[in-house]
């Protein structure tokens, strides 16, 4: 007597669609190709930083190195003073924040929750302000900064930079604020906080991914910005790193010195960098707080 052959069971696992699969892959094309096209400046920056120069002016390109020196980071920590340079950089960039978010978080707070007379034409005017170019407003601030006698003083940066970056840092915590419960604020005026305190104490924790975010966004243009600190700066001591970089010379006029160029442009980039890979948790938290609600 033959025994039964029981009829195979049907697989639990779906079968993948081939379209399916096909998109998932030019998805993945996709995105390898905008990270290729995105680093690749970054990745030419620091292979030239550690290149010798018979490979940098070698034609044709020497696109990976094989041998490798850090006399151009040397070189450019001799020549110049340029841990003067990431000090000018650093407190002009983390003073105009501080002031930019002490500033903003409570005028946010204020066009948030309080009964404001003309509320729209302020948030109009604050809105016209964030989508004007700053450039424009290059020859007033001279103006300014000459009659103030503020020329070679870090307020001449400290003060455009914070007036920037204010109007972004209102819109985007007024937002937040609108999105915080009323009940948590009716609670602290139960247990006797004033408004300074409640904003102190309880709303500003709460939004802290959101603080972060803007800050950081206020901190990258600071330290990134050009044409003022060009204009506004004279003195050798008190440059900012975008200034200092592009006024690095040769030991000729001819002379371009691509390798000490190189090396202080990533020099200038690694504070952002590890900034931002040390807030990164905050950072994608305050983008995508508050996109979905339930």
């Amino acid at each position: 007597m033959s025994a039964k052959i029981p009829p195979p069971k049907a697989s639990l696992t779906p079968a993948v669609p081939s379209d399916l699969s096909f998109k998932r892959v030019l998805f993945w094309i996709a995105v390898g190709l905008v990270v290729c096209l995105s680093l690749a400046p970054v990745l030419w920056q620091v292979l030239t930083s550690f290149k010798v120069n018979a490979d940098i002016s070698k034609i044709p390109n020497v696109y990976l190195p094989t041998r490798l020196t850090l006399s151009h980071y040397a070189e450019l920590l001799q020549r110049r003073p340029f841990g003067r340079y990431l000090f000018n950089s650093s407190l002009v960039a983390i003073l105009s924040t501080l002031l930019c978010l002490g500033i903003g978080s409570p005028a946010a707070y204020a066009l948030a929750r309080l009964r404001l007379r003309g509320e729209g034409l302020i948030l109009a005017a604050v809105l016209i302000v964030t989508l004007f170019p700053y450039v424009l407003l290059f020859l007033g601030l001279l103006e300014i900064i000459q009659a103030l006698q503020l020329a070679n003083n870090y307020l001449a940066l400290i003060i455009p930079y914070t007036a920037i970056n204010l109007p972004l840092t209102i819109l985007v915590m007024r937002s937040f604020f609108q999105q915080l419960p009323q009940d948590l604020e009716d609670a602290a005026k139960v247990d006797g906080y004033n408004t300074l305190q409640m904003l102190w104490y309880i709303l500003l924790p709460t939004t802290l991914p959101t603080l972060v975010t803007t800050g950081i966004l206020a901190f990258i243009f600071a330290w990134n910005e050009f044409v003022f600190a060009l204009t506004f700066i004279t003195r050798e001591g008190m440059k900012t790193i975008p200034v200092a970089t592009a006024q690095i010379g040769g030991s000729t006029v001819f002379e371009i010195p691509y390798g000490p160029i190189a090396a202080a442009t990533v020099l200038g980039t690694l504070p952002l960098v590890v900034l931002v890979l040390f807030f990164q948790g905050k950072i994608i938290q305050g983008l995508t707080e508050g996109a979905v609600k339930g």
